[in-house]
């Protein structure tokens, strides 16, 4: 097979979340937004369910309705874009709950679903989504007699457990839903790591659960094993790859393995980042290019037939930082082409 191999441990993925889960005495839900940041919405989301998630977040409604198709009829699907234009028919269709972050918004819900469920999204500092205090101080009282099922806003610096930030935002939102007896969510994953006080009626784990930091404890979810296309002999002062980017210190045997770019295997964790042979580091040499790479396998103890990326030993971040990017950027770049495969043993 020529095609490189991804698999799922949905078990390491419930795991996960009953790790999370333990962590609050509030419900724990999961986002599963971005097609379940790469991994494949529907099936995990019935894995969640099944682990006994019933409160799910997407980014926009056409994801909202592919999730209601994997789950049937009664968990929450929330969604974090709100009430958009024309959403109406998938809104309906689904039984999708919209989380409101305008005045706009919330008079489209109430003028075309004024009887539907919908929540509402607070700006308390991120300046990205949400109504702004003087918003929602403006409409507030139109906004209960509605009904929402849900006020949430989202932390903007909980990966840093001493970020000022976390304070202020725990703050605004305090004052801003003081006295409401509508359920209230703030903690996504770095959220849930700061403590009972920032958990209020709901979580919403989204990285956590697939094996990414700030949750440190998390299980690996994904691997990523290639296959090996050729293997060659390469001579001292020899090339390796596009511009000569790399030459050969000493005799090296070099192997092409089938995925690039278009993979998601970013060109930017070429020089910092290795495959495995069985346990063997074998670094990468020249650019990563579209389609292959060349990886330095002198070391390995046979010639192997395929090398893994991702493993217990080189987890996302790993490859986030060689790339000088995040964990989330890792997972929801890899391509269509891999061989999913979902493990449950």
């Amino acid at each position: 097979m020529g095609t490189a191999t991804l698999t799922i441990d949905l078990n390491a993925l419930r795991k996960n979340w009953r790790r999370l889960n333990a962590m609050s005495s509030t419900e724990t839900g999961a986002v599963v937004k971005a097609d379940a940041y790469g991994l494949g919405a529907a099936r995990v989301a019935q894995t969640l369910a099944d682990e006994g998630a019933r409160s799910f977040f997407v980014a926009v409604a056409e994801e909202g309705a592919a999730v209601r198709e994997a789950l049937g009829d009664g968990p929450t699907v929330y969604v974090f874009s709100g009430h958009m234009k024309d959403d109406d028919s998938l809104i309906a269709k689904y039984n999708l709950t919209p989380l409101i972050n305008s005045i706009d918004q919330l008079l489209r819900h109430a003028e075309l679903m004024k009887n539907h469920p919908f929540g509402i999204q607070l700006d308390t500092g991120m300046n990205r989504l949400g109504m702004e205090p003087s918003e929602w101080q403006a409409v507030r009282d139109i906004a209960m007699r509605l009904g929402p099922q849900l006020i949430m806003s989202h932390l903007a610096c909980a990966d840093e457990p001493n970020h000022p930030m976390n304070g202020q935002q725990l703050e605004i939102f305090e004052k801003m839903t003081a006295a409401l007896s509508v359920p209230r969510s703030l903690s996504a994953t770095g959220g849930i790591l700061l403590g009972e006080e920032y958990h209020f009626d709901l979580t919403r784990p989204g990285i956590g659960l697939y094996g990414g930091l700030p949750f440190s404890d998390a299980d690996p979810v994904v691997s990523i094993d290639i296959p090996v296309i050729q293997i060659r002999d390469v001579e001292t002062g020899e090339s390796v790859g596009y511009a000569n980017s790399w030459r050969a210190p000493t005799p090296r045997k070099i192997a092409t393995v089938s995925a690039g770019y278009a993979d998601g295997i970013l060109r930017a964790m070429g020089p910092k980042t290795s495959l495995y042979a069985d346990g063997v580091k074998c670094p990468i040499v020249g650019r990563i290019s579209m389609d292959l790479i060349g990886v330095d396998v002198s070391e390995a103890e046979q010639p192997p037939s395929s090398l893994a990326l991702l493993n217990s030993a080189q987890k996302i971040d790993h490859l986030a930082r060689n790339a000088g990017s995040i964990g989330y950027e890792i997972l929801t770049s890899l391509g269509a082409r891999y061989d999913r495969r979902y493990d449950e043993v």
